[in-house]
């Protein structure tokens, strides 16, 4: 029985799980939640996910979520080639340490943009808020442009690169909803180069979100 992903697109979360999918060529059936429709609510989805957020997944019976720990569950059951967390323990424990880093700092401004920028009308949000976490994401950007060790993140392709990549081009489509959050000139050189190989993954545009087309 072929795994089921339950998602909700555009989320940064749900996207680097597709990409792991992709990834590792995992068979998946993707079962598309609207959040406008309040799927996440419905007691089918609370079975699996009592806390009513995607992403999700049902392995043979066995539901789990969290993204983070499915990228980890997908690695170690799956675990030939391409590996999420490749490498020696020491490669292995970088990329861990690069997941980490994007959910807890980065991640943390892009949500503060998300509820500032997407979740309030434009003619109701504070700018001072916007632009401590546009403050934020520079340091953690430039933060980023040192810490790249090779042509990916933690070296070879990894869990690291597809928790990171989401969350950029999410602040990057924010600032189509808000021009002046400028955030593109805060992306340098080594990180661009590297956003651009992300983009030429052969898979890589079977999961970019259906709603940003």
């Amino acid at each position: 029985m072929a795994l089921t992903f339950h998602y909700g697109s555009g989320s940064p979360y749900n996207w680097r799980v597709w990409l792991a999918l992709e990834h590792k060529r995992i068979p998946y059936e993707l079962k598309m939640l609207s959040f406008s429709e309040g799927d996440t609510k419905k007691p089918e989805y609370l079975a699996i996910n009592p806390r009513g957020r995607v992403p999700a997944i049902v392995d043979d019976g066995f539901a789990l979520y969290e993204s983070a720990a499915i990228l980890e569950y997908l690695d170690e059951k799956h675990a030939s080639e391409p590996r999420l967390f490749p490498g020696d323990v020491r490669q292995r424990a970088l990329a861990r340490r690069m997941v980490r880093e994007a959910d807890q700092y980065f991640a943390t401004a892009m949500e503060q943009l998300v509820e500032h920028i997407l979740f309030t009308p434009p003619e109701k949000r504070s700018q001072e808020p916007i632009a401590k976490a546009r403050a934020v994401i520079g340091e953690e950007l430039a933060m980023w442009e040192s810490l790249i060790a090779g042509d990916y993140l933690a070296g070879p392709l990894s869990a690291a690169d597809f928790t990171l990549y989401p969350q950029i081009a999410l602040v990057l489509r924010m600032e189509r909803q808000q021009p002046d959050l400028n955030a593109r000139v805060l992306i340098g050189p080594k990180l661009t180069a590297w956003m651009a190989r992300i983009e030429a993954l052969p898979f890589f545009r079977r999961t970019w979100p259906s709603h940003w087309k």
